[in-house]
């Protein structure tokens, strides 16, 4: 067995042994402590750790750059998607998916397979995307987050210099964002981990190395799926890797791509699960908004604990299915019809459940229909 399977395994095991664990914490705020430590200790000294770890390679500059491209793509593309597979527009459930399904996070679910099967160049490059994906989860989404949040609960009318006001105020109280702003001021001078004081550098790695096992318990002891969001969910998510494997072959298709192993780099990294980070800004505005009831939040948190526990896994199994295709990507027509298979997918699950839902009404119309002729027999 691959290491990189195995490190699957692990991750889905941390999410099982979260869901074992409900039983034991009982209360919601059980859940939202570590939930804050997730938020205001370990995401931060992760996100400033990677921050002080980039390395900029001039020759593959343009990986960040197509990386952010994608995820700009899916951004615009999936308030489209979103009706079609039965979530309403304005509501919190829409916004919450249109925040997460365009992230990614390749550290998680991509790059163990990266090393596995394309070895140590690929996972370089597939670290230097990333750089772009950080990018648009860290900063451009936060942006998004708090301004739908302002717009929607401000009662102040809704000009630029109302809401940039409080928008800058969230910025500079968020631990994360003091963190990126030491890491990025220390890397424009030139610092790196090892060029902090022993103490520091060793106490921000030993709180990032908590940040993976507390993520993934966290997503096991909140996640609550219903059947029917469950369907709804994994319609969204192989809708949304139709979307990918689209962008993709197009690029491929573009750009003239040949190698096999540069068409695997390029599908199992757009095919990450969703990110963690945007949940996070979700989390923040969500701790802005206690007050409220469930249907004026800008955002609905166990929807998005609910989309990142059935990413992950699903992502998995598409980043893997890639990985051991061999030579079947390598023409670009593959990687459309697969496309459109999971699109088609995507599509027909809610489309299903629709008609089925108007042949049950049917059929208690008839019901009721019958019942009355009956009795005059």
């Amino acid at each position: 067995m691959d290491t990189g399977f195995q490190k699957t395994i692990v991750f889905l095991f941390f999410i099982f042994i979260g869901i074992l664990l409900k039983a034991k914490f009982k209360n919601k705020e059980e859940i939202t402590g570590i939930k804050k430590i997730i938020l205001n200790l370990a995401l931060p000294a992760t996100i400033f750790i990677a921050l002080l770890g980039i390395k900029v390679e001039l020759h593959l500059l343009i990986l960040p750059v197509l990386a952010l491209g994608l995820n700009l793509l899916l951004f615009l593309t999936v308030p489209l998607i979103l009706p079609l597979v039965g979530i309403g527009k304005g509501t919190s459930e829409f916004r919450t998916a249109k925040l997460l399904i365009p992230s990614l996070a390749p550290g998680l679910s991509s790059f163990p397979f990266i090393l596995e099967f394309l070895g140590d160049d690929y996972l370089a490059k597939a670290a230097m995307s990333d750089l772009g994906n950080k990018v648009f989860v860290l900063f451009f989404l936060y942006l998004v987050a708090m301004n739908w949040h302002y717009g929607l609960q401000s009662d102040q009318p809704k000009n630029e210099g109302t809401k940039l006001k409080p928008l800058m105020k969230a910025m500079v109280s968020e631990p994360v964002n003091i963190f990126i702003a030491v890491a990025l001021l220390l890397l424009g001078f030139g610092f790196t981990m090892h060029s902090l004081p022993f103490f520091l550098s060793e106490t921000l790695e030993k709180l990032s190395m908590i940040m993976t096992p507390l993520v993934l318990l966290f997503i096991g002891l909140a996640v609550k799926i219903k059947r029917k969001q469950f369907f709804q969910i994994f319609s969204l998510l192989c809708t949304r890797a139709g979307l990918v494997l689209l962008i993709s072959g197009i690029f491929v298709s573009v750009a003239g791509i040949e190698a096999q192993n540069e068409i695997l780099l390029i599908l199992a990294f757009g095919l990450s699960a969703c990110s963690f980070w945007p949940y996070a800004h979700i989390a923040a505005v969500d701790g802005m908004e206690m007050d409220l009831k469930d249907k004026k939040k800008t955002f609905s948190s166990d929807y998005g604990v609910a989309i990142l526990a059935l990413s992950f896994p699903l992502s998995t199994i598409l980043i893997l299915g890639v990985l051991n295709s061999g030579s079947f990507f390598v023409h670009s027509y593959n990687i459309f019809l697969i496309s459109v298979l999971f699109l088609a997918v995507g599509f027909a699950i809610p489309l299903f459940s629709g008609l089925n839902k108007k042949w049950s009404g049917l059929k208690g119309l008839g019901f009721k229909l019958k019942s009355p002729a009956t009795e005059n027999v």
